[in-house]
């Protein structure tokens, strides 16, 4: 299990290049990493440790473990909130009344497969840019990363620049159009996972953390753990088998899941990453919108980029070039040493101005 998940060590390595942005890498790397490490946690839990114990009278355990395990569980929501020891034995849990609700358990089965399947989707964004990208910020940053390049190497490389910006000068919209779709898509996979989690549990995932903050703010004797019905810790499991003279004989017994001791952690963490996340890019989203439909707000963004060049440079690049040309250059500015770029823009405002001239 840990060859297969051996090439994940690779996301936490810093990219020579960054063909991106932090709140891009929050998504393929930092939620990547943690949904992985969680998948592995509760993988070990589950087939290597014991996730269920089942007690039942006259039936071997083990048999009764792995029936339970496979065919699923279940709690009685009407018992959740019962005296624990006075009403019911354990929440959730109590003998089965006519007409009660019965809840099933099954995710417990899914979770490490779910957990590695939404690392997946949170990872196809990154693997449609750099298909994208093709390494063309790679392919123009020549080295320029490096502070210490020789004066002629410099000036050849600078002069290449220059050259290929004002040969595709309005040509390369659509290579910023590509990358603003998998911001798009980013935003679009975190807030469809919440609403996937809150499925695959039953439809308690959106109001789940929600749910824990207010249980923590109540006055203990009145807390109804929202983890115990989400996650129970004991269940109930029904087996049938033929008796001695052939009838079909109920056993009802009780299922201990030491496993949702760490399902209910993994949640609750995933609740409050998910919501900050979708914050952080619905933010990013407005973001882009600002920097697509303003010029202005590019000529800031762009100053910012390079502090060391004069002011009329950069509004003479920002006037000129279109929000492609804006995006590989803004793109350039996070590669480049400082120096090498502020005298990469004196040289494009100077040709840009002098094509204009002509």
């Amino acid at each position: 299990m840990f060859d297969v998940f051996g090439s994940v060590r690779g996301l936490l390595k810093l990219d020579s290049v960054c063909i991106d942005n932090n709140v891009f890498r929050l998504h393929y790397k930092a939620t990547v990493i943690i949904l992985i490490a969680f998948s592995l946690l509760v993988t070990s839990r589950q087939y290597i440790g014991d996730p269920i114990d089942c007690i039942v009278d006259e039936i071997n355990p083990n048999v009764m473990d792995t029936y339970c395990w496979i065919h699923s569980t279940y709690t009685i929501p009407d018992r959740i909130n019962g005296k624990v020891g006075i009403e019911v034995p354990h929440p959730g849990v109590g003998p089965d009344g006519s007409g009660e609700e019965l809840k099933y358990h099954k995710y417990y089965q899914w979770v490490c497969f779910v957990l590695f399947f939404q690392a997946i989707l949170f990872y196809i964004p990154r693997y449609l840019w750099k298909t994208w990208e093709g390494g063309r910020i790679k392919m123009l940053v020549l080295d320029l990363n490096c502070p210490v390049v020789s004066e002629d190497c410099k000036n050849d490389r600078k002069e290449l620049l220059v050259e290929y910006f004002s040969a595709n000068l309005h040509a390369q919209n659509f290579y910023a159009i590509r990358f603003f779709i998998c911001e798009a898509l980013n935003f679009i996979n975190v807030v469809g996972q919440i609403y996937f989690m809150d499925l695959f549990l039953g439809g308690e995932f959106t109001t789940y953390g929600a749910e824990v903050i207010a249980m923590t703010e109540r006055e203990p004797e009145e807390r109804v753990d929202p983890m115990s019905r989400v996650f129970p810790k004991v269940t109930k499991c029904v087996f049938h088998k033929y008796g001695p003279s052939g009838s079909v004989q109920k056993f009802d017994g009780l299922c201990v899941l030491p496993l949702n001791i760490v399902n209910e952690k993994i949640y609750v963490f995933l609740w409050f990453w998910f919501v900050v996340l979708s914050v952080i890019t619905g933010v990013a989203i407005l973001y882009r919108a600002a920097v697509v439909l303003g010029p202005q707000v590019r000529t800031y963004l762009l100053r910012a980029r390079s502090r060391l060049a004069p002011h009329d440079q950069i509004e003479t690049i920002t006037r000129k070039c279109q929000i492609g040309d804006w995006f590989v250059l803004y793109q350039l500015g996070k590669n480049i040493d400082p120096l090498i770029y502020k005298e990469l823009v004196a040289d494009l405002a100077a040709k840009l101005d002098g094509k204009d001239n002509v």
